[in-house]
């Protein structure tokens, strides 16, 4: 019976591992101090105090203040909630910017949307070039009179890439329009500072960030329109009603307070890291081109499309060597599909199945990097041999033209 291989885990823009230490810290609050943080006694009272303590950490990792957050289960309830009261808020306005590239939190809500209400609600959808970068022009030429909300990320899940966000959310403000940002990819990897920005609102998922799942925060500017969309008990400063995921708040603010702590490492370990693995793997894998900009992007991502193969079928080889990590394709009724921000940004078909994201993290090795860099390429040459694809286009020629970057 062979062993099973152990796990190098490159998919961290999906879920990050619980720190040790963010267990340790939750631990209690499950069997010992169980109190209900509303409730008048002591017991429970001492537990509301905790709670206060881990607001207190998240908004100093994002240079925010604490009765500036409120509490939901995820990223995406964070992201439903600023775009569903920006619209309750301005009802007059029906407008809503984004972007081709955004999370199905965002995309899919907004496309909802303009089904539901026969098209009153109208999305503007910005394109992408080939780096996966936005026109700050083009951009302005789309916000509008009626225009509610702007809702852009602040970094890309597939490929990291980072959009001038400062610049966009003082654009929006110039015209009164409300700007939120997903931020899930960025918090704890990149510096932000939410007292020198213009954004309105600012969405967190703890499972991002090394916390539990089933954690999210929104951020609201004070003075910001506001509507509930869970309407309950007074929870939130009647905010967000139902009973507060105690252990899990307190465990994101131990990770938020270890995120900021490791914030140069990300910037510098790990960024190494992420070069070593994308140098090695475009330097040894012809026909493989990097997704997104060079270095306008999260210092963990990197974003590889190998041509004339399929991602997916990448992954289950990495698999077999215990290898994580992400591929751009997603199987819908039964054909497969690139990645919608593969597609926006112009990958070429024979490319845009075979992209892979590889995303680190502080527990990452070198080793680990090395390992990675030294399997795939064989695996790419493997699927190539089994390609009708790789053999008509280069003929039976065991090479090809090598593109490393998504300018050419």
């Amino acid at each position: 019976m062979s062993e099973t291989p152990p796990v190098v885990y490159m998919d961290n823009n999906a879920t990050t591992k619980v720190a040790p230490e963010v267990v340790a810290e939750m631990l209690p609050y499950f069997s010992e101090l169980y109190g209900n943080p509303s409730s008048m006694h002591s017991f429970g009272g001492q537990v509301g105090r905790t709670l206060a303590t881990a607001r207190e950490k998240i908004a100093a990792l994002i240079g925010a203040r604490p009765d500036e957050l409120l509490f939901t289960s995820c990223g995406t309830e964070s992201d439903s909630t600023a775009i569903l009261s920006a619209l309750q808020s301005f009802p007059e306005k029906r407008h809503i910017v984004t972007t081709r590239v955004e999370h199905p939190a965002v995309k899919n809500l907004c496309e909802h949307l303009d089904r539901l209400t026969g098209h009153k609600h109208r999305v503007t959808q910005l394109p992408v070039d080939r780096q996966g970068m936005l026109d700050l022009a083009q951009y302005e030429e789309a916000l509008a009179d009626d225009t509610a909300i702007v809702s852009i990320m602040w970094a890309n899940n597939e490929t990291g890439v980072i959009f001038p966000i400062a610049e966009m959310a003082a654009l929006a403000k110039k015209r009164g329009i409300l700007f939120h940002t997903d931020a899930v990819q960025a918090v704890g990897k990149v510096p932000i500072n939410m007292a020198e920005s213009g954004v309105d609102f600012l969405s967190i998922s703890g499972h991002k960030l090394h916390a539990p799942k089933g954690i999210g925060v929104l951020y609201v500017r004070k003075g910001t329109p506001f509507v509930p969309m869970i309407i309950g008990g007074h929870q939130e400063r009647g905010r967000r009603g139902g009973t507060e995921n105690v252990a899990a708040i307190i465990g994101l603010g131990k990770a938020c307070e270890l995120a900021a702590s490791r914030l140069e490492e990300e910037n510098s370990r790990v960024r190494a890291l992420r070069d070593r693995l994308e140098q090695g793997l475009l330097a040894a894998v012809p026909s493989s081109m990097l997704n997104g900009h060079p270095e306008q992007r999260l210092p963990n991502t990197t974003n590889i499309s190998f041509e004339y193969v399929e991602g997916e079928a990448i992954l289950l080889h990495l698999d077999r060597y215990g290898i994580c990590a992400s591929s751009g394709s997603a199987c819908t009724s039964g054909s497969l599909e690139p990645s919608h921000v593969m597609r926006a940004m112009g990958v070429p078909f024979t490319a845009a199945h075979g992209s892979v994201r590889l995303s680190l993290s502080v527990y990452n090795s070198e080793a680990e990097v090395d390992f990675v860099v030294e399997k795939l390429p064989g695996i790419i040459a493997k699927l190539r041999e089994m390609s009708p694809f790789w053999q008509t286009a280069h003929k039976g020629a065991t090479g090809g033209a090598s593109c490393k970057c998504a300018c050419s």
